[in-house]
């Protein structure tokens, strides 16, 4: 029987890509959005086909109105939370938006779902940022990357939390709020800490989204500047791997709830921001890539992997795609969709 999901920041990338997959395999579907964000009139013009299908529907609306968000959620059984202000750098300039947007966005969310009286399944998209800048891990520089010298996994859900810049503090909240929820209120929710993640249907800036926006900026030849040795090293994981944990925390949520997980592509699927990932998009394209250089960025970190052992073993979830096959597939689906940018 057909579930009826809450998504909101349904129009975003990982939004989409979740509609999509869901009304593809015939769920019920409120897709809540301020349609604000570059891109989310595109993923809406892609999804409206399916959209107005088995009762789904959009409702255009901010997670500041508690009141319309009380009412999207009255139905609802599964709640599924990506809305929210995505970008360090924005977060810096605009504090109080991005504490509106991510805080008590979040904390509307939850009071909306705890409001319908239908105990309804919530999934938080958190952040590795609220591990902060690690300082205090040390790390070992090898000839194109940076690693952590002792943490052999990753950074484990165990790490100490620290909340740095706006952005982690304003998610980190929400984070905390989510997992207490479940505590308190005895609501069934799952905080899920992710790392970068990419795919289709991701139009990445330079403050967001890094790997979609070098492969834009390169197949359509945009300037492309590499902040700090570009050493620095991500865990990156495909959109349809964090579906699978979204699908998979769901199924499982009577024996996960109030926990939290990170959810990376883990220490199997890293690479350093150009030192490494700019061959890879060399090889693609069959030419060199020009790039400018900038000093460090504030934050910036030069290590985050995640140890993600802990949702292989509860979830039974681990990442199927690896860096060069799911970076190919971004790399053709904006070759076939340049008109989109």
């Amino acid at each position: 029987m057909a579930k009826n999901y809450l998504i909101t920041g349904g129009a975003g990338f990982i939004g989409s890509n979740y509609v999509h997959r869901l009304l593809q395999r015939g769920e019920k579907v409120t897709l809540y959005d301020n349609l604000i964000r570059a891109g989310a009139s595109k993923n809406l013009a892609w999804l409206e086909e399916s959209l107005g299908q088995n009762g789904s529907r959009l409702i255009v609306g901010d997670v500041a109105d508690a009141a319309l968000l009380t009412d999207a959620a009255k139905d609802a059984d599964i709640i599924v939370h990506l809305a929210g202000q995505v970008a360090v750098t924005t977060s810096v300039i605009h504090p109080r938006e991005d504490f509106e947007a991510n805080a008590l966005g979040t904390f509307n969310t939850l009071e909306a779902a705890r409001a319908s009286g239908r105990d309804p399944v919530f999934v938080y998209a958190s952040t590795n940022k609220v591990y902060g800048g690690m300082e205090d891990v040390a790390l070992a520089e090898d000839p194109t990357r940076w690693r952590y010298a002792d943490l052999e996994h990753g950074c484990p859900e165990t790490q100490p939390l620290d909340f740095h810049s706006p952005y982690g503090c304003s998610k980190g909240a929400g984070d905390q709020y989510v997992r207490d929820y479940a505590r308190i209120y005895g609501m069934r929710t799952v905080v899920m800490r992710q790392s970068c993640i990419y795919g289709p249907r991701q139009f990445g800036i330079e403050d967001q989204g890094w790997v979609a926006w070098f492969v834009i900026a390169a197949v359509l030849g945009r300037p492309i500047t590499i902040y700090g040795d570009g050493k620095q090293v991500r865990d990156v994981l495909h959109v349809d791997d964090l579906l699978d944990a979204y699908d998979a925390a769901i199924e499982k949520i009577d024996g996960v709830v109030g926990r939290v997980y990170n959810i990376g592509g883990g220490p199997e699927n890293v690479m350093s921001v150009w030192a490494e990932f700019g061959p890879i998009l060399e090889k693609l394209l069959d030419r060199k890539v020009e790039v400018a250089r900038g000093d460090w960025r504030p934050g910036d970190q030069k290590v985050f992997y995640a140890d993600i052992r802990k949702a292989e073993r509860e979830l039974g979830w681990k990442p199927k795609i690896g860096v060069e096959q799911g970076v190919e597939r971004l790399f053709e689906w904006v070759k076939e969709n340049q008109n989109l940018f």
